[in-house]
């Protein structure tokens, strides 16, 4: 008997068919095919998916919102949400509204519901149109943060793994809280809080219960539900809703047919979102986004910009800036004003008006415009003068000088003979800040500037002691704060952090300070610049109960008006004039102004800090060495005994006495008012004597004015000039203090 091979037994076992032709075979390896297909399917979608940590997102894509220092919204761009609100902030049954809308079963499933796909589909059958939808809350969230609105396959299967990896990842809370704050609900309302607002001028705690179901009614198709477009529809909608309610077991019968008998009221306001508020800074700090992300991240991300700002002193400063375009402007004749208030101590900037109308000018006055800082720039001369060793005490004559064929002008064009460069400083005298300049050098007084914080060019010419090198308001604000930080200077700056999507900081402030100047001499130049608002030019900025330190500044024909001032909290620039650069009739005594009625209230509640001590002024050594210039040619003049008691005759017309009765114009209307018919022409008469005197005692005044570089002065040219009444030398009874002046008599 022959032996069957063993292949031919195993036929027989298997019933004499091949493996490959057995039906369980094939259907075996379907399976796992599919298994393997389905696996593979996952991890492609898998793949194409936002990572775990994404999933955090409380922010569209490509949204963008800027942030005061105290949590409030300036700005915001793109699908953005005004209010972000907490769960437990939103009413109840809005909450409960919702999801008897959208997903009934939200506590129930994972983020995928084929049961509601399923009821979804009856109920639109039987409806004979779409009056229920089969995507889960979760699923519209992630459509909301990560997917496009097209409607294909591979969208909804990303749809739907998203979902499950947020529920994963989120709690129910979270993902409501999310939704509610995030779903657009029409008329440019993203979000309960926004769609209350737009739609019925309210709060959502203020909502009724038919409210509540109306604005929840319009999730599926804003623009379908829209109260104010379709009042019928969101009516059929809004009941429906309250019938769900009613059979899920949310209100009672009662309180739905209260709802449904209530009509239906509307009042539209527009979305807070388009709403901005300080427009100057929050244009600055757009374009200073750059510089802090790519722009792969502005163009895609959704961003949160938290900044600096103070709303209460950016109201104080938006104020007090439009009181003296109102008031000061109009008989002085400029048309724009700007002003920054900076801490000095960490550079952040804390106030920004740029202008007079944002709507219709978006130039910003404080950071684009270049103009001439006048006497202001004789801060960094006079502290590049100390620091080299040189005593406030030093004097120097104030004569007829010529150098190079430069002649510059005293703002009188009168002499005061020898005089200090401390009194100099105060009554803000050009040609000694020329002669300091000289003796110091061009170079070391441009590095001291760049040092503090000016970035601007300046070109190494004998005008620079005067102002005559443009730069703009915050960077000159900027240097003066190292004054008042005793040498150190931080870069100002409008932003402490950015966070993204997620809400983690992408972006921090860390700017460090640098030294800028030594103590001492920052100590010595803070005491003379307290002489300057004590005695000299900047009286109109004194506060009641602190010491104020800072320096006036006119530019040729009062074309530029500015003080820049500061306590040891703040510093604060304010430029006064017109964008078309035409000459004002004003001084640099209503920017002094300005800076005080912003100061007033922006101190209220701030300690009082003091400055520090003058040092010792003997056997000091300077940090800074001079390099004196070598002029080509110097012509000194002598000063007769004439021109010398012209000097000191003239010594109370310059910005003290001028701002003081401008002080006095400002807080008295009825006054004002009732001298306007007479005050230009006065100025009038009083430029004519004026230049008919200067004109007999010095026969070249049309080429003196084209050459000179203005000094400071709070009184321009061709405004009014007049000798202080409280001017007398030999008076020995206390004199009264400036208020004191400017109170009415009984």
């Amino acid at each position: 008997m022959k032996i069957l091979p063993s292949r031919m037994k195993a036929n027989r076992a298997t019933g004499g068919k091949p493996l490959y032709r057995r039906l369980w075979f094939w259907a075996g390896l379907g399976v796992g095919g599919g298994i393997v297909a389905f696996i593979y399917g996952i991890n492609l979608i898998d793949r194409t998916l936002p990572s775990q940590t994404e999933l955090n997102a409380v922010l569209r894509e490509q949204t963008l919102t800027i942030k005061a220092a105290d949590g409030t919204i300036l700005q915001q761009q793109g699908e953005a949400t005004r209010e972000q609100l907490k769960l437990e902030q939103i009413p109840d049954n809005l909450k409960k509204a919702f999801i008897a809308s959208e997903d009934r079963r939200f506590k129930q499933h994972n983020g995928f519901d084929p049961q509601g796909i399923v009821r979804a589909s009856l109920n639109n059958l039987r409806s004979q149109g779409v009056v229920e939808g089969g995507s889960t809350i979760t699923q519209q969230l992630t459509r909301i943060l990560f997917l496009k609105q097209e409607q294909t396959i591979w969208r909804k299967l990303k749809e739907v793994r998203l979902a499950q990896k947020m529920e994963h990842e989120l709690t129910k809370d979270q993902i409501l809280e999310r939704y509610l704050n995030l779903v657009y609900l029409g008329g440019g309302a993203y979000g309960v809080a926004d769609a209350a607002w737009v739609y019925f001028s309210k709060s959502p705690d203020q909502l009724s219960l038919a409210e509540m179901a109306t604005i929840a009614g319009l999730a599926p198709a804003p623009s379908l539900y829209a109260p104010d477009k379709n009042p019928q529809a969101a009516i059929r909608r809004r009941n429906l809703v309250l019938q769900r309610m009613q059979e899920d077991g949310v209100i009672t019968p009662e309180q739905r047919q209260a709802a449904l008998q209530e009509q239906l009221t509307l009042k539209s306001s527009l979305p807070k979102r388009v709403q901005v508020e300080s427009p100057y800074f929050t244009s600055y700090i757009q374009k200073e986004l750059p510089k802090y992300v790519s722009a792969k991240v502005l163009a895609s991300d959704g961003l949160v910009v938290e900044t600096t700002l103070n709303p209460a002193w950016q109201k104080a400063a938006e104020e007090a800036v439009a009181k003296t375009l109102r008031n000061q402007g109009r008989w002085e004749n400029f048309k724009q004003a700007s002003m920054v208030a900076i801490d000095p101590r960490n550079g952040e900037i804390k106030a920004m008006v740029g202008g007079k109308d944002f709507g219709k000018n978006q130039f910003n006055r404080v950071t684009q415009a270049q103009r001439q800082p006048g006497s202001t720039f004789k801060g960094f001369v006079y502290a590049t003068a100390i620091a080299s060793g040189k005593s406030p005490y030093d004097s120097y004559q104030d004569a007829p000088f010529v150098v190079d064929g430069y002649e510059p002008k005293n703002y009188s064009e009168k002499f005061h003979g020898s005089m200090s460069i401390r009194d100099a400083l105060t009554r803000s005298v050009n040609i000694i800040a020329v002669k300091v300049l000289i003796d110091v050098g061009f170079t070391p007084t441009i590095k001291l500037a760049h040092d503090m914080g000016i970035k601007s060019e300046l070109k190494p010419t004998y005008s620079l002691a005067l102002g005559s090198n443009e730069v703009n308001l915050l960077e000159l604000t900027s240097a003066y704060g190292s004054f008042a930080t005793q040498g150190l200077h931080t870069e100002p700056h409008g932003i402490t952090r950015i966070l993204n999507r997620q809400g983690k900081v992408i972006w921090s402030a860390n700017f460090k300070s640098e030294r800028a100047l030594d103590a001492e001499s920052s100590a010595i130049m803070t005491w003379m610049l307290r002489n300057v608002v004590e005695e000299g030019t900047g009286a109109a900025a004194q506060l009641d109960n602190r010491p104020v330190a800072g320096k006036t500044g006119t530019s040729d024909e009062a074309r530029d008006l500015w003080f820049i001032g500061y306590i040891p909290q703040i510093v604060t620039g304010v430029w006064l004039g017109n964008d078309n650069n035409r000459p004002t009739d004003g001084s640099s005594g209503s920017a002094a102004y300005t800076w005080h009625e912003f100061m007033e209230k922006a101190v209220e509640g701030m300690p009082v800090e003091k400055f520090p001590k003058r040092p010792k002024l003997e056997g000091r050594k300077g940090t800074i060495k001079a390099e004196s210039i070598k002029p080509k040619q110097v012509l000194n003049r002598s000063l007769d005994s004439n021109d010398d008691s012209e000097g000191e005759s003239a010594r109370n017309s310059e910005d003290s006495g001028s701002s003081k009765r401008r002080r006095r114009r400002s807080y008295s209307q009825e006054e004002q008012q009732s001298s306007n018919s007479t005050s230009k022409r006065r100025r009038r008469e009083r430029t004519e004597k004026s230049s008919s005197s200067n004109s007999s005692s010095e026969s070249s005044t049309s080429r003196r004015r084209s050459r000179r570089v203005e000094s400071d002065s709070s009184a321009p040219r061709r405004s009014r000039r007049s000798s202080s009444p409280d001017s007398s030398s030999g008076s020995s009874s206390p004199q009264p203090s400036w208020r004191e002046r400017l109170r009415p008599s009984n």
